[in-house]
């Protein structure tokens, strides 16, 4: 389920916690709070997606999650870094992770500015275009994905299920 709000101020990476009440019953805290774990900044080149899946690699496995959650944090970092070096013009980009028991939310940001794509999506010609479908497969592989864009840049924030 993706999220978009424009154009509120885009100042920090949002929502490191994760949805609330998803993957655990309503009412009932998480039984210890979200850990913040890295923030990095990186060139917005294409040395920074190699890199950023390296990063995922690391945070997956020192925190021993499944073969699952290093599928699907790779992927997602993967597509939101190459987006941000592909289609935003920012000069860098920084990625954020946190987990708690029940989730690893990771976020994006750019400086860049958000272009719309200039005509609709058609799905017929799309299905063979080599580019597009970054934030379907974000969107499949997280149980939570927001964007949210501004003058300011754009943070793409993605909650993976644990």
């Amino acid at each position: 389920m993706r999220h978009v709000t424009d154009p509120a101020p885009v100042r920090a990476l949002p929502g490191a916690a994760g949805p609330p009440g998803r993957g655990r019953p309503p009412g009932r805290a998480s039984e210890r709070t979200a850990r913040f774990l890295m923030v990095a900044a990186l060139p917005a080149s294409a040395r920074a997606v190699p890199r950023l899946r390296r990063l995922a690699r690391a945070v997956v496995r020192g925190h021993r999650l499944s073969d699952a959650a290093e599928e699907a944090l790779t992927v997602i970092v993967s597509e939101l870094g190459t987006n941000a070096v592909l289609h935003s013009g920012s000069p860098d980009l920084s990625v954020m992770f946190a987990v708690d028991d029940t989730s690893l939310t990771v976020g994006v940001r750019d400086r860049g500015r958000w272009r719309q794509r200039p005509g609709p999506r058609c799905e017929s010609a799309d299905m063979d275009a080599a580019f597009g479908r970054g934030l379907a497969l974000v969107d499949a592989y997280s149980v939570d994905t927001s964007v949210l864009r501004s003058a300011e840049g754009t943070v793409v924030r993605a909650v993976i299920a644990l």
